[in-house]
């Protein structure tokens, strides 16, 4: 079982591109990492993956270890670690990215030919009621809730006084609903 000093001494020779050194320190600390990799992804093969990117880390990043008195598992757990929930990150972001593409390229947001009839059906249904509308009203009706003009305007438009407007908007509406509920 390896000591804390030794760990320190492996890391210490890995700079100096010693591969027994890094031998020794991979078969001394691989299953701890490993164990914490794994219970980050719960993902056997990619947990594999991510031990190998964090021994190409500890190789390249050890001259920027310094030993001051922390243990050096920690600071090789946290290598493990942080390498684990980047590829967790990824993970979600891609499965994110692949959803989004997977409904861009299945749902086609136009509408189908089913909503297409009924939408024309009910388009004809209204241009028939509206009809039956006397011409000023059917127009205010249009103004307000087509070119969303308000009560004001589309009394100055019409010439009449407000309340006038309130009312003949209110009329309408109730017989465009009885009209399309027929």
């Amino acid at each position: 079982m390896a000591t804390g000093a030794d760990i320190e001494s492996w890391i210490a020779k890995l700079p100096l591109g010693d591969r027994k050194a890094f031998d020794a320190l991979y078969n001394a600390t691989s299953a701890k990492l490993f164990g914490v990799i794994l219970r980050v992804l719960k993902d056997r093969a990619a947990s594999e993956e991510v031990l190998q990117e964090v021994y190409v880390k500890i190789w390249r990043n050890a001259a920027r270890y310094k030993a001051n008195g922390l243990s050096p598992m920690s600071w090789l757990i946290t290598i493990a670690r942080n390498a684990a929930l980047d590829r967790l990150r990824k993970r979600k972001s891609a499965a994110a990215e692949a959803s989004e593409t997977l409904e861009d390229t299945l749902a086609d947001p136009a509408p189908g030919p089913e909503a297409l009839a009924i939408a024309a059906a009910g388009r004809e249904a209204l241009v028939a009621c509206f009809g039956e509308l006397e011409e000023d009203r059917g127009a205010a009706v249009r103004g307000a809730y087509l070119d969303g003009l308000s009560y004001a305007e589309l009394a100055e438009r019409h010439d009449v006084p407000l309340n006038t407007m309130r009312t003949w908007l209110r009329r309408s509406l109730i017989k465009l609903r009885e009209c399309l509920t027929r």
